[in-house]
């Protein structure tokens, strides 16, 4: 799961300072406002990619995610590509973790440990 979240952060990451470019353009928003909030959020996904295994750190990403189709407010293509990594989150998430079963099941096989996998047969992918 860490792999396939930490992709997704690192890809949002080059999309928010894109947006930022795009943003900055605009009358109604000064720079230095742009800038630290797009900052902030691009520190925030490098940051969560080291802690996706920590408490908590999936719920500031989901945060993430809510502030990326918020920010469509101000961008409007920031809309369609919130909800587009939005689903990403989710599908790393949900995918992810499921992977991560298989992976165990896979290394109990190896170990000889007794599990749902017995010697002879493959687990399905």
């Amino acid at each position: 799961m860490r792999t396939l979240c930490a992709s997704t952060l690192i890809g949002e990451f080059f999309v928010i300072g894109f947006a930022g470019l795009v943003a900055m353009k605009q009358d109604d928003l000064s720079m230095g406002a742009v800038w630290a909030v797009c900052g902030v959020a691009m520190a925030l996904c490098v940051l969560l990619c080291g802690v996706l295994t920590r408490p908590g750190a999936l719920g500031v990403g989901w945060a993430l995610q809510a502030a990326l189709v918020v920010s469509g407010y101000w961008v409007g293509t920031m809309l369609f590509l919130g909800v587009i990594f939005a689903g990403l989150w989710w599908a790393s998430i949900h995918y992810g973790r499921k992977v991560d079963e298989i992976k165990a099941r896979h290394a109990a096989a190896a170990a000889g440990a007794p599990g749902p996998v017995s010697a002879g047969t493959r687990p399905p992918l």
